[in-house]
């Protein structure tokens, strides 16, 4: 049977460990979640809200700009460091974590499909966090199938009226930018909406399962009005730009989601240690060392996971986007089965909110749904093998 894949240098063979300025990000990074997320993960949680003053601090960092390139005030970084970056945010907290994710796939389509008039205006307050922004896919009816969104725009004069509802939108409660797909004249289309564009209204959503500060919203525009300069590439292209972002949404959760296996791994050896059941520490139980075991194998294998995804992202290699799709695909499974055995190590604190465990279970279900559900992922990646096989096999 003939090879599905290159037979050229691998990425990976240059080095699977960060390089020493990344690790020094890493550490950046780290201590930051250590001294201003995770301590307050689970108020913001329960108040289903980010506090202001926390997005200011998360964007006086500069990490909302963190794929941006230097010259817009952005940070220029390589998709390994962002990967890092949302590692550790998403250890901290998962909602933060989604901030940096919609922000970044926002700031990522102006940046390529923006025309010069929009690069300019808004680049650098979105690498600054002067303006956060938001992605405006899924709708009630279609979810986010790109191909099929009901939301419609139509051209009138040097701009265009748009029509429709977006929901879920995370962030959507406090964002000042969001990146909204339509169909215009049969063709998909994608805008940047600005939060003060008459005919928008924001509508916050409430009693979300997980990542609950991630404050979530519905929009909805009757007879709104964007300029045409605030149209991200040409008529027809929405799907494109959807992907591309998509991309970004994609690699941001899966890279989070590591950070969230990691964060039930340390709940669960920490509790492990000190809970003391029949004379023992029930670490030393075989079942639930068995778990601690799960958990241990499967942080490392995403991790890995997203950092091939990551250097083949780098390098330029056209497999890049399949590795992504495997690599959240895996990611997002390991983080439900981790949340669900670090809920059963702490027995019943587990089910309480004084523990996070509690709070990590609710965020990993949401893991398995966003940027592609793990049935879309199934068979997105499934199809893509296939292609891939079929093209490599000589011809008959």
């Amino acid at each position: 049977m003939p090879s599905t894949h290159p037979a050229g240098p691998d990425p990976l063979a240059r080095g699977m460990e960060p390089s020493p300025a990344q690790e020094a990000a890493r550490r950046e990074f780290a201590a930051f979640v250590d001294a201003h997320v995770a301590p307050f993960a689970g108020e913001w949680d329960r108040a289903a809200a980010t506090p202001p003053e926390v997005v200011r601090r998360v964007a006086g960092t500069g990490w909302l700009g963190a794929l941006l390139p230097r010259e817009v005030g952005g940070r220029g970084m390589d998709w390994a460091t962002f990967g890092l970056l949302n590692e550790e945010l998403g250890r901290g907290c998962s909602s933060i974590r989604s901030l940096l994710t919609v922000h970044s796939m926002c700031a990522f389509a102006v940046q390529r499909w923006g025309g010069r008039e929009l690069k300019a205006r808004l680049l650098p307050q979105l690498a600054a966090g002067e303006v956060i922004g938001a992605f405006g896919l899924s709708e009630p009816n279609v979810g986010s199938d790109a191909s099929a969104v009901e939301t419609v725009a139509a051209a009138e004069g040097d701009g265009y009226v748009i029509d429709g509802r977006k929901k879920w939108t995370t962030y959507g409660q406090i964002a000042g930018a969001y990146l909204v797909f339509a169909r215009s004249e049969g063709k998909p289309v994608a805008f940047l909406v600005e939060r003060d564009a008459p005919g928008l209204t924001v509508e916050p959503l409430r009693g979300i399962t997980g990542t609950r500060a991630s404050m979530l919203a519905e929009l909805r525009f009757e007879g709104c009005r964007v300029p045409k300069s605030n149209r991200l590439g040409g008529p027809g292209f929405g799907i494109a730009v959807a992907l591309s972002a998509l991309e970004v949404g994609r690699f941001s959760v899966a890279s989070g989601t590591v950070g969230l296996v990691r964060a039930c791994l340390d709940a669960s050896l920490a509790y492990a240690s000190t809970r003391h059941q029949y004379g023992s520490a029930i670490g030393e139980h075989q079942l639930v060392q068995r778990m601690l075991t799960e958990m241990a194998t499967g942080w490392r294998a995403a991790r890995l996971l997203c950092r091939r995804a990551a250097c083949l992202r780098d390098a330029g290699d056209p497999g890049a986007g399949q590795e992504i799709f495997v690599a959240k695909y895996f990611a997002s499974q390991a983080a439900t089965r981790a949340a669900l055995d670090a809920v059963q190590i702490h027995g019943a604190n587990g089910c309480s909110e004084d523990h996070p465990v509690e709070r990590y279970l609710r965020d990993s279900r949401v893991m398995e749904i966003i940027e592609g559900s793990t049935q879309i992922q199934q068979v997105t990646i499934a199809r893509n093998e296939l292609q891939a096989f079929a093209a490599a096999a000589p011809a008959q």
